[in-house]
């Protein structure tokens, strides 16, 4: 494919990277990487090992000794020519995001386009790394506090933003002054790679040390382990399920690292009778089954006022009739593949128990089969009728599959239906009645991190600091303030007088 060829794709690629150099390990196993748009096989990658994970964070920490001395608006300019560079590979890199990890060619350029938003934001980010200067009480003396470079910043990214989400986290680190050590997931490497070559281009061009960018692709248990408990990383940002980061949080912590968690979603779009369908039912469908479901902002409660209840449900199956399923690099496709024949099983194990505890598959559920299908991993999305408490419904199934949940009364009986699962990410309120929608951004409304009025719950813009709640885990990256996560707080004191005063008035005479 000649977008693997542009994007300098191997048959046979390593594994580790500090940027300027690839290590050539080939003894700790290999990575068959076949796309779930037709099952072929995609390219190979040697996974690194752990003396390979050890060189490649020892360049970072040295390179970042370095970087930490170049002025803010200087590696701005960095970030400035990987935007640029970004562009320039834009459509051979949203294809390949599309063919490895299956979401729709529409979704793989804007995933792209995510990693050059956040590049431009930071770029703008490298000129307002703002202090605060505070009134002292001690007469003669200026207090103040400033924020400076942290270390090396660690990102573990999964597989359903193969590529966004780490930029997300370095490019802002990067203006920040810290280096940068990713772990992608392993069903997604190549796309990892490709990013990879990009930077090595401008780190080249720029004459830059290695060790700003570094790659490492290999097991869980040997590179993640290193990483979780290796005290050269201050910072490390971890996207995956609650599971994972629970147990990173735990390792991460026992050695005063900090962490970013960005965990599971149960996202909710809550419908009242006073919202407009023409608006809320794109919204769902897209929500629903955007990246065959498998976003963690995906839409996978949709609570409903009795009153509409049927005739929503009347709409979301019309809806969901006309969606095309197949092959998602054909952009008049509306639903890809699921990432492996793993996720499908999951998709199918969930209807299996919903449909036990008394739920309804009203539409789809079905494993498609035959021409276009051969992989395996394309499904029809589903929708259920279902009950919140239901013990499948408080899980995060990583698929297509929309509980319909009817309530009665007031929104706020909505609104502690969506907030009664553990997880806080997206949540979303359709409405044109302004008590209901102020209600649902009040201190009593949505508990999520993210709440929106009149909009879904997938498709976050980067300016925003991203991230949610409760076994969300509490990280926020991103825009906004998130740039705070990846600097050290310091607060300063400077006394310009002749005499020594102490705070709180306290006298100490010698």
């Amino acid at each position: 494919m000649d977008f693997l060829k542009v994007l300098k794709i191997e048959e046979e690629n390593y594994g580790a990277s500090t940027g300027r150099e690839w290590l050539k390990t080939t003894d700790q196993g290999v990575l068959e990487v076949h796309s779930p748009v037709d099952g072929k096989l995609i390219a190979k990658v040697y996974q690194a090992s752990k003396e390979d994970y050890d060189k490649v964070a020892e360049k970072a920490n040295e390179a970042f000794k370095y970087w930490r001395t170049v002025p803010a608006p200087k590696r701005g300019e960095i970030v400035r020519q990987i935007g640029l560079r970004l562009r320039e590979y834009k459509d051979a890199l949203g294809r390949l995001v599309s063919y490895e990890m299956g979401k729709s060619l529409q979704e793989g350029w804007g995933e792209v386009q995510e990693m050059i938003d956040i590049c431009d934001f930071a770029v703008g980010q490298s000129r307002q790394l703002y202090g605060f200067t505070m009134q002292s009480e001690r007469p003669k003396h200026r207090m103040y506090d400033q924020y400076l470079p942290l270390g090396v910043v660690g990102t573990i990214s999964a597989f359903n933003f193969p590529v966004a989400v780490w930029s997300w986290n370095a490019m802002i680190a990067t203006v920040c002054g810290d280096t940068n050590l990713w772990k992608p997931s392993s069903k997604v490497p190549l796309t990892a790679i490709a990013v990879q070559k990009i930077l090595a281009e401008v780190i080249e061009e720029n004459d830059l040390p290695e060790g700003l960018f570094n790659l490492v692709i290999g097991r869980g248990s040997v590179i993640g382990e290193s990483m979780l408990n290796d005290t050269r990383l201050p910072l490390i940002s971890i996207t995956g399920s609650v599971e994972v980061g629970r147990h990173g949080a735990q390792v991460i912590a026992k050695r005063f690292g900090k962490a970013i968690l960005e965990l599971g979603g149960n996202n909710a779009i809550i419908l009242t009778p006073n919202a407009d369908l023409q608006m809320a039912i794109p919204a769902i469908v897209f929500g629903a089954v955007g990246t065959a479901g498998q976003r963690c902002t995906t839409t996978r409660r949709l609570i409903i006022h009795e009153s509409i209840y049927e005739q929503v449900k009347e709409s979301l199956l019309k809806a969901y009739k006309s969606l095309k399923i197949g092959d998602p690099m054909d952009v008049n496709n509306h639903v890809g593949p699921l990432i492996d024949k793993a996720a499908v099983m999951d998709f199918k194990n969930a209807l299996k128990v919903v449909e036990k505890e008394g739920g309804k598959v009203i539409f789809g559920g079905e494993v498609l089969e035959g021409e276009g299908y051969e992989s395996g991993c394309y499904v029809v999305p589903a929708l259920v009728e279902a009950e919140n408490h239901y013990h499948i419904v408080q899980e995060e199934t990583f698929a297509p599959i929309l509980y319909l949940i009817k309530y009665s009364g007031e929104v706020q009986n909505a609104i502690d239906i969506q907030n009664g699962v553990v997880q806080g990410l997206s949540s979303a309120i359709f409405t044109t009645n302004l008590r209901e929608a102020e209600e649902f951004l009040s201190p009593w409304g949505s508990d999520c991190g993210i709440a929106n009025v009149n909009v879904g719950t997938s498709g976050a813009e980067i300016g925003g600091a991203f991230g949610g709640e409760k076994a969300t885990g509490g990280g926020r990256e991103s825009g906004s303030d998130a740039w705070k996560a990846y600097m050290r707080r310091q607060t300063n004191t400077i006394n310009y007088g002749t005499d020594l005063p102490l705070a709180q008035g306290i006298k100490f005479e010698i």
